[in-house]
């Protein structure tokens, strides 16, 4: 049998160590001996023995935190020995390293996987407060690997100056980088007749590391699932 999808590029991946690699730009490759943790529904094939438990949102407190801010990871745990392939909705995946004393803050849809050494929790943004009607972010500490994904080929923005980025497009930074909002549009006669550019606030970042935006903008998403904003015990009563 003959055809282009045979070739090299779509084959899979050899794995000379256990972890994750990429299989491509749009799927993990995790060569499992042990466990790991991963977004549920993530799983598009594996190889071997392998066995796959819910965790929710990784824990009661984590639950809670998800209910009343609408941040989060549904989790599963996977076990075993073989070959795992993850993928989420064809976004790009890329892979970090976390290194001892590294602080990660990530929107948590766009967390794909990552080792089950590392340690999370759901924080509320600084400088986010009413204006966004509450901002939060998962931060990743710890020593391992972290997979994500991005709708579109992401610019890493180097913070050497005062950036500015849209939350929605926003996909993780540096944590130690102080954070704030900004009102970029300007309000005016053309405000009030109902003239808006789209772009009412915006992130501020300072400090010294690095900021991730892809080029695409995430709905807003509470814990209901709704795309629309709201507070925090509605959310969890919902």
């Amino acid at each position: 049998m003959r055809s282009e999808l045979f070739s090299a590029e779509n084959l899979e991946r050899e794995s000379a160590q256990p972890g994750m690699r990429l299989q491509n730009s749009k799927m993990l490759k995790i060569a499992l001996n042990g466990e790991t943790m991963a977004r549920v529904g993530s799983m598009v094939a594996y190889q071997g023995q392998m066995q796959f438990q819910a965790l929710g949102s990784g824990g009661l407190g984590k639950f809670l935190k998800q209910k009343l801010t609408g941040e989060g990871v549904p989790l599963m745990k996977v076990t075993g020995v073989g070959d795992l392939f993850l993928a989420d909705f064809a976004k790009d995946v890329h892979i970090i390293d976390l290194e001892p004393g590294d602080a990660l803050s990530i929107n948590g849809s766009s967390v794909l996987a990552f080792d089950s050494g590392l340690q999370y929790d759901v924080r509320m943004v600084g400088g986010a407060g009413m204006a966004s009607s509450g901002l939060f972010n998962c931060v990743f500490t710890g020593h391992g690997r972290i997979a994500i994904t991005t709708k579109g080929t992401p610019v890493v923005l180097s913070v050497d100056a005062p950036t500015y980025v849209d939350p929605q497009a926003a996909v993780c930074w540096s944590a130690s980088l102080q954070t704030g909002y900004h009102r970029a549009e300007q309000l005016g006669l053309g405000t009030l007749l109902g003239r808006r550019t789209g772009e009412a606030f915006t992130m501020s970042f300072a400090g010294q590391g690095f900021v991730v935006v892809q080029p695409s903008e995430e709905a807003p998403v509470t814990g209901s699932g709704q795309q629309e904003q709201r507070g925090g015990l509605g959310s969890l009563l919902s």
